[in-house]
């Protein structure tokens, strides 16, 4: 069974040249079946191989629950899910290539009328630093091999689920997936991520319903103007006690008005 990281050896200098015998992150394909159709091929972390393609099926809204799918399985050799729906599938005709790592795709392009309901939930910055210090634990992937883009659900206090993959895409699709098997609630809480934000990723989480969505790295020109019109927060950056918000800043403490004053929040 497949447990994320391969064996692997290199030199390393550090004043000096050494042999290291460690482990990197496995990658492999994963193709998901609909009815027995080919749906799409996706480079992927051979775990969670389920929560995956419930995921994306759930974010591409082409299922709207749990309650649609009859059954679902691997195969042995982990490659591909076969999904069987309790009604008829016909593949969507138009295709994305995304940004995403490995090349992500999607079936629905950024012209949506999303908005986030209004919610009470906010995190001040600690909180949203616990957050993000609680997401990878000593027996995470990440902290045995590194290269691996992380997700979580978190509702300021606890992280709710935590997935890890090659690609940041899909790390929000199986962190979707892990949800809906375990029946936790997405809306209203925060989503955190570990790669770039690009305008796919804000569509993911804007679906999932998360008023907040925060990430160690950038966001993207668009996913920032996407968040101001859809009233989400976003922040990026959350690094060694500093992060930066683009958007709805009050529901992670800074006021509004420093951002209409074009200051830094």
């Amino acid at each position: 069974m497949a447990q994320g990281t391969e064996p692997a050896q290199w030199i390393e200098y550090d004043r000096g040249w050494k042999k290291v015998d460690d482990r990197v992150i496995e990658e492999a394909r994963l193709t998901i079946f609909v009815n027995g159709t080919e749906l799409v091929s996706l480079m992927a972390t051979p775990l969670g191989e389920k929560q995956l393609a419930i995921g994306f099926l759930r974010n591409e809204r082409l299922i709207s629950g749990l309650d649609e799918i009859e059954e679902i399985s691997t195969r042995e050799e982990g490659c591909c899910v076969d999904v069987w729906l309790n009604r008829s599938f016909s593949k969507p005709d138009h295709q994305i290539l995304t940004s995403g790592c490995g090349g992500g795709i999607t079936f629905t392009d950024e012209d949506l009328d999303l908005h986030i309901p209004d919610d009470p939930l906010h995190i001040n910055p600690d909180q949203l630093h616990m957050g993000f210090r609680n997401m990878q634990k000593s027996g995470s992937l990440y902290a045995q091999a590194g290269g691996i883009h992380g997700a979580a659900l978190f509702d300021g206090e606890s992280v709710l689920a935590f997935v890890e993959d090659i690609g940041r895409h899909n790390s929000i699709d199986k962190l979707l997936g892990e949800c809906i098997l375990e029946g936790i609630l997405t809306s209203g809480r925060a989503l955190l991520a570990t790669g770039r934000v690009s305008s796919e990723m804000l569509i993911k989480g804007a679906r999932m319903g998360c008023p907040i969505m925060a990430s160690r790295s950038s966001p993207t020109s668009l996913s920032i103007k996407m968040a101001q019109a859809w009233d989400m927060t976003l922040v990026g950056y959350v690094r060694r006690g500093r992060m930066r918000v683009y958007s709805s800043p009050e529901r992670v403490g800074a006021a509004p008005d420093l951002m209409d004053s074009g200051q830094s929040p």
